[in-house]
């Protein structure tokens, strides 16, 4: 292969990888953000179960429908999870396989250390 063939792959190649790691980046920001919080946490893994209805949610979370809603729009905006009208009510889901996979995953990961320094850290 001639020298000017490896700069255009190369080109072609570093391009085509700092567009993907450019998309991996926000795709992994937007599933840290609704990782972030216990509420979403729960949510997530309820929603891993089967579709829900906000109140079905709020009930089980022993929260209010406007909290459970405002973390469901959260984890709608990230894009984790769809909405579809039903009549008068919405169903939440995950927004598709692949996600429920992941989150399965990293649900089972084993890590080796027992706490986290975040979580040792005391809180204000």
């Amino acid at each position: 292969m001639s020298r000017c063939w490896t700069i255009v792959q190369c080109r072609l190649y570093c391009r085509a990888m700092s567009t993907t790691l450019a998309s991996d980046v926000d795709v992994l920001e937007r599933v840290g953000t609704a990782l972030a919080d216990l509420t979403r946490r729960r949510i997530l893994t309820m929603l891993l179960a089967a579709p829900a209805y906000p109140a079905e949610l709020a009930n089980a979370l022993k929260m209010s429908r406007a909290n459970t809603s405002n973390h469901l729009a959260c984890l709608r905006g990230c894009g984790l999870v769809t909405a579809t009208r039903e009549g008068r009510q919405v169903r939440y889901e995950l927004a598709n396989d692949r996600l429920a996979d992941a989150l399965r995953e990293l649900a089972r990961a084993v890590l080796d250390s027992p706490a986290c320094p975040a979580h040792l850290e005391p809180r204000p």
